[in-house]
């Protein structure tokens, strides 16, 4: 199956060992994309980096990008001013918003429901143009930089982004609830297959929505939280079982669908923040020259596809990266793979591979 299936989420190819139409074994072959991400990183500089990080996940690039750029202020001792980091966070939440539109709607069109994908998208692209206002792109940013962002944002940005989530709350949330989350068939097509039991997630290492869908409560904004999070309320969602047993495919898929009304509670709050402070220089703490002493660091953020890690060595005589390593959430997602698939049916191997939600352009690195 694959690696031009179009609902492999890219090139992923599947080899599968059948026995009629029930699945005996599932062995996923990656690596058709690979671009030599972390070879890049030794031979540019260190803010060089920031545009290929938003090429791996490019659903969700402004979390790639944040999750390098504080992986580089840990090393260098630096600490964004309030009014940065409220910016990192609303952009973070809309890129959730945006992410989670994509793997809920394609989530439906991959098993057949077409409507919910075009409701979606259109709120994505309300996101789209929000972003391509601030920093003139819409898929691939170079957004987070070491020490600010690129841009300030623009004047009535706060009014539209307010516009945009109050149509979000009232319309585009309560259409997918309705039109797919609540749907007879959606949840008879993926309440009782591929079952990831708690203990299962754990010890593959699933994060993010993944784990969150096994009925774990784990989220690095509340448990290890960065930027202030600590500062906004919002509630960790978890699977529930509701309709079959817990970690299901709907439960993954469920998780990331309630996970945007969060996303949309934490920027309204982010909004309030940045409305109360008074504007401040976004390249304040950039430094003229990115060249951290020796050392190494590890540092963790929560992406929309789960927890993104970044370990970064610095050698203290070069400008750049000595080595940059990432640690994949969606890479993990796939490990778990070969078991879940085991038993199933072929046509339940295409809601499985959806219910986890990967790219491949963060799988292979």
């Amino acid at each position: 199956m694959g690696p031009q299936h179009p609902s492999t989420h890219g090139v992923l190819r599947i080899e599968l060992r059948t026995d009629g139409e029930v699945v005996r074994a599932a062995r996923p072959h990656i690596g058709y994309l690979h671009r030599c991400f972390e070879k890049h990183a030794e031979n540019v500089d260190y803010p060089g980096v920031i545009p290929y990080t938003d090429r791996m996940d490019y659903c969700a690039a402004m979390g790639n990008s944040l999750g390098y750029a504080l992986a580089v202020e840990q090393l260098m001792k630096i600490e964004v001013s309030p009014y940065v980091a409220a910016i990192r966070v609303l952009v973070a939440e809309l890129q959730r918003i945006a992410s989670h539109c994509i793997a809920v709607g394609t989530y439906g069109m991959d098993i057949g429901a077409f409507t919910p994908f075009l409701h979606l998208l259109r709120d994505r692209e309300k996101i789209l143009d929000l972003f391509e206002w601030t920093c003139g792109a819409r898929l691939l940013y170079n957004y987070n930089w070491v020490g600010g962002v690129s841009h300030d944002l623009p004047d009535g940005f706060i009014r539209a982004t307010r516009q945009f989530l109050r149509e979000f709350e009232a319309v585009t949330y309560p259409e997918m609830i309705d039109l797919l989350i609540s749907n007879k068939i959606f949840i008879k097509r993926t309440a009782e297959i591929g079952v990831c039991a708690p203990a299962l997630a754990i010890s593959h290492d699933l994060t993010g929505p993944n784990l969150r869908g096994s009925g774990v409560p784990r989220d690095l904004r509340k448990d290890f939280p960065y930027l202030g999070y600590q500062a906004y309320e919002f509630d960790v969602k978890v699977g529930k079982g509701e309709f079959g047993p817990l970690g299901s495919c709907f439960d993954r898929n469920y998780v990331r669908a309630v996970e945007m009304a969060e996303s949309a509670k934490i920027a309204h709050q982010a909004l309030d923040a940045l409305e109360k402070m008074e504007k401040t220089d976004v390249h304040e703490k950039v430094p003229k020259r990115v060249k951290p002493a020796r050392g190494e660091v590890y540092s963790r953020s929560e992406a929309p596809r789960g927890q993104l890690g970044y370990y970064v060595v610095a050698d203290g005589t070069a400008v750049n990266p000595y080595r940059v390593k990432v640690k994949s959430p969606c890479f993990t997602a796939m490990s778990v793979f070969h078991i879940l698939a085991r038993g199933m049916y072929i046509a339940d191997i295409i809601a499985l591979i959806g219910s986890l939600d990967v790219v491949l352009g963060e799988i292979d690195r």
